[in-house]
């Protein structure tokens, strides 16, 4: 079984000292890239040094060095989220040298250990997977259907009338997908059945 992923509770921010530079992490839960993206630029500062970031949401991921050599920080951040178990966040880090060189490998151990704690302390919640499912069912059966299907977390998201009944497309927590379909049928006296859809 693959381990839990979590996401943010909400924005959090973390700063220490390191060899006379400032780091300041500054994280934060985001559904789409577009929203990392607009974070990125909201939280970093121009009178920074570098603001150096990164995120992942589901598969898909991006992080930036801003400056700093290739490797020594984005990454190191995306490292980070990974290695905590965090999806669908984005984390910038933000340096203000202090003067002293630290090094690729203090580079890499400050940006990523700065991002990591950030993510450590912050508050988090399990995320969900869904999953979704389609149906057709009698209209009589529609009220029953939703009333019952609700009590398992099932979100409707679509549902078209024909001349024979009705079509429904709805979303619901993956762990509850084959009590859903064996209520479906249990309600439809086997007249109907749910079946997965593909995102």
């Amino acid at each position: 079984m693959t381990p839990m992923l979590h996401t943010l509770a909400a924005p959090f921010q973390h700063s220490e000292e390191i060899r006379k530079s400032r780091f300041l992490a500054q994280a934060a839960p985001v559904e789409t890239p577009q929203q990392a993206l607009a974070y990125v630029q909201q939280v970093s500062d121009a009178s920074a040094t570098h603001n150096c970031w990164a995120y992942r949401i589901g598969q898909d991921y991006r992080f930036n060095d801003d400056g700093e050599p290739g490797g020594t920080a984005g990454r190191p951040i995306l490292q980070a989220i990974e290695g905590q178990g965090i999806d669908r966040a984005v984390v910038v880090v933000t340096r203000w040298y202090g003067g002293i060189k630290l090094g690729a490998g203090g580079l890499v151990r400050a940006y990523g250990g700065t991002a990591a704690e950030c993510l450590r302390l912050a508050e988090r919640t399990p995320m969900v997977t869904m999953a979704r499912l389609g149906m057709r069912c009698a209209f009589a059966e529609l009220a029953l259907m939703k009333a019952r299907l609700k009590e398992l977390g099932a979100v409707f998201e679509q549902e078209s009338f024909e001349a024979d009944g009705v079509t429904v497309q709805l979303q619901l927590p993956a762990a509850r997908v084959d009590e859903a379909k064996a209520r479906i049928v249990d309600i439809s006296r086997g007249r109907s059945e749910g079946r997965v859809l593909d995102g």
